[in-house]
């Protein structure tokens, strides 16, 4: 397409899936059992991404528990009752916690691409969780003989190892999941934890040449679970000038959940880096209305009056089921969303003489 289009990362997993997860929950079926209903959850997801003109695909994060616990499913040091994740109905998430070191990843993302890519057809890109939001599972109180600074350059080579693995493997691109940049700035208005995490990702990115960098993106929604979101009572254009300042090629921006878009976009337009591209959210996971292709078309237009076409892109404003025991929204439904962003986009880029 003249103006790319990609998902964002997780689809809502069908019944059999979810029926597998419980049983293996339960003890009742064993790891090589659920490893194959997952098998062919990611290959359905696939077929059904390319079989609505996907030009991207994505492995629908079937086999991930959720995008951000992947790499440390199974470690052994940790213990429950970490960070909190307060959503605005009231539910939460809660992280664990680091016990001791080294940290290492149990899991990296590549052997989640290189499944995907066996099944594909088309380019699959792969979401790898940002180190900003693992940073979070270092206490507060320290771990004896394993300080933070120790913590934080082991972990600093983990994220390069996860990211390089996949550009290794053939990624287009590879896509930090950053949800807990607004996060910050309702923890903490301040704006200071918010520098850290940009200060700790850059550090990561710095690691790779200007040509990686190119094929490095950024994601940044308000959260979505369970049909609610933890901070989009947060004004977007606190968290935007320090975001774009992520040493990244790509930015995937939630936009079609936002109150006032062009707000938004003349914000983004003022702080664009060089060279980079803006894929705006057009879709939103957490409405039940599917939109239209007119609907998605006029928002790309919008975009298009502050932001220079050849630096567009659009997205879903969020993975659709990025905790994978998340069901509010229904499989059929983020298909649908799928295809309108696919359709809306190419309507736009017609209209646009792209």
């Amino acid at each position: 397409m003249s103006i790319p289009t990609e998902p964002i990362g997780s689809i809502p997993r069908p019944q059999e899936l979810l029926a597998a997860m419980a049983a293996h929950g339960a003890g009742e079926i064993d790891d090589a059992a659920l490893a194959e209903v997952q098998q062919r959850a990611v290959s359905d997801t696939i077929r059904r991404l390319e079989e609505i003109g996907s030009p991207v695909v994505t492995d629908g994060e079937q086999s991930k528990p959720s995008f951000v616990t992947y790499p440390i499913a199974g470690l052994t040091q940790l213990a429950a009752e970490g960070v909190a994740i307060p959503f605005a109905d009231g539910h939460q998430r809660q992280l664990p916690v680091l016990t001791g070191g080294p940290f290492r990843y149990q899991a990296h993302a590549a052997d989640y691409l290189r499944a995907a890519q066996a099944q594909a057809t088309v380019p699959v890109k792969q979401a790898v969780i940002a180190p900003s939001a693992l940073s979070l599972l270092y206490p507060a109180d320290s771990i004896e003989s394993y300080p933070r600074e120790t913590f934080l350059t082991d972990l600093i080579a983990e994220a390069e190892a996860d990211i390089r693995g996949c550009l290794d493997a053939g990624a287009p691109v590879v896509q930090l999941d950053f949800t807990e940049g607004r996060l910050s700035l309702k923890l903490d208005p301040s704006g200071g934890v918010l520098d850290q995490f940009i200060e700790l990702n850059n550090l990561v990115l710095e690691r790779f040449s200007a040509e990686e960098r190119a094929r490095i993106g950024v994601h940044t929604c308000p959260g979505g679970d369970q049909d609610s979101t933890h901070s989009l009572d947060v004004d977007y254009t606190a968290l935007l000038p320090k975001l774009l300042q992520l040493k990244a090629g790509n930015f995937y921006v939630q936009l079609a959940s936002e109150a006032e878009p062009e707000k938004v976009l003349a914000v983004i337009a003022e702080h664009l880096p060089a060279d980079a591209r803006i894929f705006v959210g057009v879709t939103d996971p957490i409405d039940p209305r599917v939109e239209t292709a007119e609907q998605v078309r006029d928002r790309v237009l919008a975009a298009a009056r502050h932001l220079p076409v050849d630096r567009l892109g659009t997205c879903d404003d969020c993975g659709f089921s990025p905790f994978a025991d998340d069901t509010s929204t229904s499989r059929e439904t983020a298909f649908a969303k799928i295809r309108a962003r696919i359709d809306g986009t190419a309507l736009a880029a017609e209209q646009l003489g792209v």
